[in-house]
This record gives C-alpha cells, sequence and structure tokens, in this order.
C-alpha cells in the first residue's frame, strides 16, 4: 500500500491565490478608516461583552474572550452586489474572476468587479430546506488545464438527506457542468434538515479534505464519535472519492479509512495557515461553545462528550464536561456564540499588520471577526462590519490582498486597503 505524506505546504501557500472570493452587481462604496492600536497582542477590552450562558472554565489562559485589537490600516468596505440568491461558497478563479455557490442549487461566475458573468446549469437537484442546499465548491488544483470543480450539497436519499460531494467538469462555455458525478456521500442518511457542514479543501497531492456535520439532533448527533459513520468528521478522500490511503483508522476495525479526525459538530469553516501548514477548523457550538481548532490526523475533538456549551433547553451536553483525556481542546472558542462559517488566513503584504491573521465570517454575530495568531494561539480578536447587520457566509482573499465576503441577504463585502 503507498504511503501518502500530508504535506499541506504547497496548497497552504497557493490556496489564497487559487480558492478564494466571488462578487457580483456594483453597488455603493463606503469608507471606513481603521482605528489602531496594536497587531501582536490585545491591548483593550475583549470584544464580546454580554454573559456567558454557563459558568464553565476554560482549560488555560486566553482560550475565551481574549483583549481586544484594532485595525490601523485606513479600510475601505464596498458593497460589490447585493443582488445574490443566498450564497453560500465564494471561490477564487485562476484569472481573478470568482465561482460561488447559491444556496437554493445555482452556481455563478462573477467577473473581478462582481458582475455576474455566467449562470452554471446541469448541477444534481439539491435538498434546499433548513441548513441544507447547495454548499461548498472548490476547483481542482489543475483546473487551468482540467476545469474540474467540485461542490458539496444536501442530497434527498433513503431515510432523509446527507452530505453529497460531487464534481464535473466546467463547459469551454462556461454555462454548464459536463458529466457531473457524486464521488463520496457522508452517510448515514438522516431525517432532518440540520448540521451538514461543509468545506472542502485540496492538500498537495490533489487529494480533498470534506468537513461534515453530525446532523443536530441528539438521536444522530453521538454518531461523530462513531467511526463506522461519516458524519461530524473531516473525511480525507482522493478525487475519486476512495480514501487516501493509509490513513490513521486505516487499519482500525469497524473504522472508515477516510476519516482523518472526528468528534465534530457543524463545521462551516475549514483553511490552511500557510505560515505553520496545517489545517484549521471552525465550528458551531449549541449555546455557547463555537470553536477554532487545529485538525491533526486521528484526533478528537469531543462533540457532544466534552463542549464549551450548553444544550438550547439550557440544559447541560451529556455530563456537563469540558475535558477528557484523549480529548482535543479547542484553540479558542466564544460564549455566547457568533456562529462561526466560512474562514480564512490572511496572506498579503497589501495590509501588512493583517497578515497571518485568522478572518471568519459571524452569522448569529453579524460581524466579520479577525483573531491575531501567535503560536498557535489567539493573542488578540477584532470585529469588523459588526454595523452592517448582516449574516456573513463565507470569505477569501482576493489576489488584490483585500478580503471578499458573502451575506446570507445576498451581498457580496469587499473590505481593502483605503
Amino acid at each position: 500500500m503507498q504511503t501518502i505524506t500530508y504535506k499541506p505546504f504547497l496548497i497552504g501557500l497557493s490556496l489564497v491565490a487559487v480558492l478564494t472570493a466571488c462578487r457580483n452587481k456594483s453597488a455603493p462604496s463606503e469608507d471606513q478608516p481603521g482605528k489602531g492600536t496594536t497587531t501582536d497582542s490585545a491591548s483593550l477590552p475583549p470584544v464580546e461583552t454580554n454573559a456567558p450562558n454557563s459558568n464553565y472554565k476554560p482549560a488555560f489562559a486566553g482560550q475565551t474572550r481574549i483583549g481586544g485589537v484594532r485595525t490601523k490600516t485606513p479600510l475601505s468596505i464596498t458593497v460589490l452586489n447585493s443582488n445574490l440568491q443566498r450564497p453560500w461558497a465564494i471561490c477564487n478563479l485562476p484569472d481573478g474572476r470568482f465561482l460561488v455557490t447559491q444556496k437554493g442549487g445555482k452556481m455563478v461566475i462573477l467577473t473581478p468587479n462582481g458582475q455576474v458573468s455566467k449562470e452554471i446549469s446541469n448541477l444534481p437537484a439539491v435538498v434546499d430546506e433548513g441548513q441544507g442546499g447547495l454548499l461548498d465548491v472548490n476547483i481542482d488544483p489543475q483546473f487551468a488545464s482540467n476545469r474540474m470543480v467540485y461542490w458539496d450539497y444536501a442530497e434527498k436519499a433513503t431515510g432523509g438527506s446527507l452530505l453529497a460531494v460531487a464534481k464535473g467538469k466546467l463547459s469551454d462555455d462556461e454555462t454548464r457542468i459536463e458529466n457531473p458525478q457524486v464521488i463520496y456521500r457522508a452517510t448515514p442518511a438522516y431525517n432532518g434538515s440540520l448540521q451538514f457542514g461543509s468545506r472542502i479543501l485540496f492538500d498537495d497531492e490533489g487529494n480533498l479534505f470534506v468537513s461534515t456535520g453530525e446532523r443536530g439532533a441528539n438521536d444522530i448527533r453521538v454518531k461523530a464519535q462513531d467511526l463506522s459513520a461519516a458524519i461530524g468528521k473531516v473525511v480525507h478522500i482522493t478525487k475519486d472519492g476512495k480514501p487516501v490511503p493509509n490513513g490513521p483508522f486505516a487499519n482500525t476495525p469497524n473504522a472508515r479509512p477516510e476519516i482523518f479526525a472526528y468528534g465534530l459538530r457543524n463545521p462551516e469553516g475549514m483553511t490552511w495557515n500557510p505560515e505553520t501548514h496545517e489545517l484549521w477548523e471552525v465550528e458551531f457550538g449549541p449555546r455557547g461553545g463555537d470553536e477554532v481548532n487545529i485538525i491533526r490526523a486521528g484526533k478528537n475533538y469531543g462533540w457532544p462528550v466534552i463542549t464549551y456549551g450548553i444544550e438550547y433547553s439550557g440544559e447541560k451536553v451529556g455530563e456537563g464536561i469540558q475535558q477528557k483525556s484523549g480529548m482535543e481542546q479547542p484553540i479558542y472558542y466564544w460564549d455566547p456564540v457568533i456562529s462561526p462559517a466560512g474562514t480564512t488566513f490572511y496572506n498579503s503584504d497589501v495590509i501588512p499588520e493583517w497578515k497571518g491573521n485568522l478572518f471568519i465570517g459571524a452569522l448569529s454575530g453579524n460581524h466579520v471577526i479577525r483573531l491575531v495568531i501567535k503560536d498557535n494561539k489567539v493573542t488578540g480578536e477584532e470585529r469588523l462590519l459588526a454595523d452592517k447587520g448582516e449574516r456573513f457566509r463565507a470569505i477569501t482573499q482576493g489576489k488584490d490582498g483585500a478580503l471578499y465576503t458573502v451575506t446570507d441577504g445576498g451581498k457580496l463585502y469587499r473590505i481593502g486597503k483605503k
């Protein structure tokens, strides 16, 4: 059996150029000067001022409610499009345009200035219910020569619905997907419409990492700890949907060999850290307990056994514990929740103070999060665009060194240097 060496550094350095933004129709521009203090460590009070849902204590200093920071660089915030239809994901094309999924089942191509230039047809039908629909999209690392597109979506199945991963070739005229085919299904199916995940990333071998949600309900979420189920996991698969050889559970009885990590709740964000070459993930907690994790081979991230959140009813989750031997601690968590979705590391010199920072779209939080990272720890937090009243679903860095983020309300924002 061939041994695969996980070397995300190549894709970690190229993702920003290949896997980012998207926009649509030009709209008014707003200038927002940055207000500044520091970039290396927090010097302001924590940005979170509301009371937590629980009295749980962090496992280490700085795991939550770190001090605040403010960007010094003057920023220009521009709405490039306000007519997208529930956009879910945004991906850079090699020529500077953007590929965007819309939850109802449509995929569009946007010009660099945000205009819709193409609508792409011939996608499989999606289950557009609750949190299901057309979800993430990414392009093959060799897209310039093979034109292959990969996406995932909620698919109808016996017993309910599931997360399906598909691929197909973008036609030469960019109006349809040729030969669409499902390469992977995150079984078991479940009769519910919550928490599918999911994000798709490529490693430097051209294989896929896919994050899967645990579907939400009490009777199914326990399978996040079950190695015979593909939900609540990060899976590592080939372009044909097969397990990448020699995964951490390849020789574990009754385990799925494609599982790379497990014990996740609803991972809607995943990105490579270009400085450390490691895979970072963000996920929803219940009431409290939204998390940032570094995903490593074979590790158990604890859900629903350990969590810093509580049930929506106010009761404890399980035994109400936050730490357990053999289970990983989050790098950072929020209580109350901010509902973290798409995420990206900033890797440009255009705004030097942002380089190496993690940016996350917050849904219920209605802002874009900036986390200053040092030695795999969060040292400062900032909230951007908090006055816009938007649910920020996905975020990416453009080739121009600006950030681009799409909202559930159908807007595409550009956050750049003034």
